[in-house]
């Protein structure tokens, strides 16, 4: 199993399919039903933004002599891609100039468009900051396009929850990356420590549990599978290390939101 779920995680499926279940959270929050197309779309490009910053550095470098998995994942990211062109012509014109908008923020954290050859990436502090806007974006403004209006308070919230959901689930990589990332990165983890980042997320879930009360359509059952994420996520915070297994938030915590969409589906499943 182990080359099997390596492809897995380094060919961004498990990314992609997490950033897919909270892009249908948002469709269960505001009562839509799940469109097949978005969700397709989001997961195509996902995959395809994430190994063109993962990999598109390396494959230039070393096209000759890159590995067999990443031959393997080279070979798949073109056919996801070639997928991704085909589903374009399935969602609306605004999607994709938004998913343009976005893609562009993405371009932008790898490409060298700042003084002195910088990229997003690498401008000091701002690192977390772009991944959980840009996830905030194409998991809540993205699916509520044509379907919503995007100008209302209850889109307000879930955007800050979103952002805040994200920001706290990347800590724990933070957390782990500190003896790789270098010093003028100035990660969350860099600047804070280990412990006063894992209150920091800690109090990042709290206040997204409390926003969840400030919704003009409050769910139950939305609020209940918050709440019951938010506690895990906080656990797998807490219990983050510098020297973490291999796969601890690579697979589990990334792994969070496809659970809280399949606890949200359930929970809905059973209340209704």
């Amino acid at each position: 199993m182990k080359p099997i779920l390596n492809f897995y995680i380094g060919s961004s499926i498990h990314v992609a399919l997490a950033v897919v279940s909270l892009a249908i959270i948002t469709m269960l929050d505001f009562k839509l039903s799940i469109d097949f197309n978005i969700c397709l779309f989001i997961f195509l490009a996902t995959i395809t933004g994430y190994n063109i910053v993962k990999y598109a550095g390396i494959a230039g470098l070393h096209h000759l002599s890159l590995t067999k998995n990443l031959r393997i994942i080279q070979i798949f990211s073109f056919f996801i891609f070639i997928s991704l062109l085909y589903v374009l012509f399935q969602v609306s014109l605004n999607v994709i100039i938004f998913s343009v908008l976005m893609g562009f923020i993405t371009m932008l954290y790898m490409l060298p468009f700042f003084g002195g050859g910088k990229n997003l990436r690498a401008l000091s502090g701002i690192k977390i900051y772009v991944i959980a806007f840009v996830w905030s974006g194409v998991t809540v403004l993205l699916p509520l396009i044509g379907k919503t209006d995007l100008i209302q308070w209850d889109v307000l919230i879930e955007f800050t929850q979103r952002f805040l959901f994200v920001f706290a689930l990347t800590l724990p990589f933070e957390i782990r990356d500190l003896k790789f990332d270098m010093a003028n990165l100035k990660t969350v983890a860099q600047i804070f420590g280990v412990r006063r980042t894992k209150i920091i997320g800690v109090i990042a879930l709290s206040i997204i549990i409390l926003l969840e009360f400030l919704k003009i359509k409050f769910s139950l059952v939305s609020a209940i599978s918050l709440i019951l994420i938010s506690v895990l996520l906080s656990a797998l915070i807490i219990n983050a290390g510098i020297r973490q297994t291999k796969l601890y938030s690579s697979l589990w915590v990334e792994g969070v939101p496809i659970l809280w969409c399949l606890l949200l589906l359930g929970l809905q499943f059973i209340y209704w």
